[in-house]
């Protein structure tokens, strides 16, 4: 068989499932087989309007928080500690290990540590001139 790599000048959805599947199959033989479950914690607003929220998705066993946003005007009031608090108890309904997530330093870090998160790493320099943070949060005691 003959490889060669191109180059997708607008890579489409199409072409990463195409990269994803044997990506999957693989990790699927290493790890078992997992479906990716997402969750969504909405912020709305007296019309309705979502303003803000907290989604995410469990996968082999770990839920974690992809966006968590509060409405400016809400912040301090503890609207991002429940999302929080409700995201965690979500994850032990499901019997997840734990939650992790990401965040620069110019939007939360010391709020997830002073919730109970841990440093697990962080790139400098990304973006130019900041930090880029990793935390988690264990539920399940590591064997």
């Amino acid at each position: 068989m003959t490889l060669r790599i191109e180059r997708s000048q607008n890579p489409t959805d199409e072409e990463r499932q195409a990269i994803l599947l044997p990506l999957r199959a693989y990790n699927a033989s290493k790890a078992g087989a997992t479906v990716p479950e997402p969750i969504a914690l909405l912020v709305r607003d007296d019309s309705d309007e979502i303003v803000g929220g907290l989604y995410g998705r469990i996968f082999y066993q770990w839920l974690f928080i992809d966006l968590l946003a509060v409405p400016e005007q809400a912040r301090g009031q503890g609207i991002g500690s429940k999302l929080m608090q409700m995201a965690e108890d979500l994850a032990r309904e499901k019997e997840c290990i734990g939650l992790w997530l990401d965040t620069f330093e110019f939007q939360a870090p010391e709020f997830y540590k002073k919730i109970g998160y841990s440093e697990i790493g962080h790139i400098v320099d990304y973006p130019p001139g900041h930090k880029h943070f990793f935390f988690q949060k264990r539920l399940i005691n590591a064997a």
